[in-house]
């Protein structure tokens, strides 16, 4: 049996609704328990996608477990504490997200604890990585292991460390097919749509720096005058 949740506001009364995706063969008996409490139902190949109200959520109407301010508190804190491995002028940095960094300078153990709430983690070592933009990177481990994320394709979609190796020649693409959920919080409906993920370099944040053999070798920051006009 599948599960998703997803948390919105139903049209019919302030609260968030339970939502399960189960298998036909099981859907029987989910149906003969709760009957009474089934909003909606969507076919999805073999599944169904049900809306429906459990014992648990109609105890407390309105009453939606979400604090904005804490996670906007937490979000800053982070950017806070990682701008002093930032602006540090000691320390090389590769690549850089709100609670990380890669870099191959020293950092003071101080600053490092594998379990200590708010200290730095080594995560891995690697012997060769490739940043091509935020959120988009191929790590090769010290023991072989091929990491990568892709922001917006699906893991199971595989890439190969020369894959991203090519991205780095100016104007190289991939384009990948995968499948996505699509949410209609307004509509309560999700669908299933086929979609090509084209993968690429993009100088949307920094400055693309190429070799004479149009290879990428590095970036640097945007600079901008006093007119809003990019200068570099």
């Amino acid at each position: 049996m599948k599960l998703i949740r997803i948390q919105y506001k139903w049209n019919y009364y302030n609260k968030f609704p339970d939502i399960n995706i189960i298998h036909k063969d099981y859907y029987a008996d989910f149906e003969n328990k709760y009957l009474d409490n089934i909003i909606e139902k969507i076919e999805l190949d073999d599944y169904w996608l049900v809306f429906y109200t459990s014992n648990n959520s109609t105890d407390d109407l309105g009453t939606h477990n979400v604090s904005i301010g804490i996670a906007a508190a937490i979000s800053a804190y982070s950017r806070i504490h990682m701008s002093y491995f930032k602006n540090n002028p000691k320390i090389n940095i590769y690549y850089t997200d709100t609670d990380s960094i890669y870099t191959d300078s020293d950092i003071d153990e101080s600053f490092i604890h594998n379990t200590a709430l708010g200290k730095l983690k080594l995560e891995n070592t690697c012997n060769k990585a490739i940043f091509l933009s935020p959120k988009v990177y191929c790590l090769e481990t010290i023991d072989n292991e091929i990491i990568y994320k892709v922001k917006g394709l699906k893991h199971e979609i595989e890439l190969t460390i020369n894959d991203f190796e090519n991205l780095l020649y100016k104007d190289a693409l991939i384009k990948k097919s995968q499948t996505k959920w699509m949410r209609n919080l307004s509509a309560g409906k999700i669908t299933l749509l086929d979609s090509v993920y084209t993968l690429q370099v993009t100088d949307n944040k920094r400055k693309l720096i190429y070799n004479e053999n149009n290879k990428l070798i590095g970036t640097v920051a945007y600079k901008i005058n006093e007119n809003k006009e990019i200068i570099n």
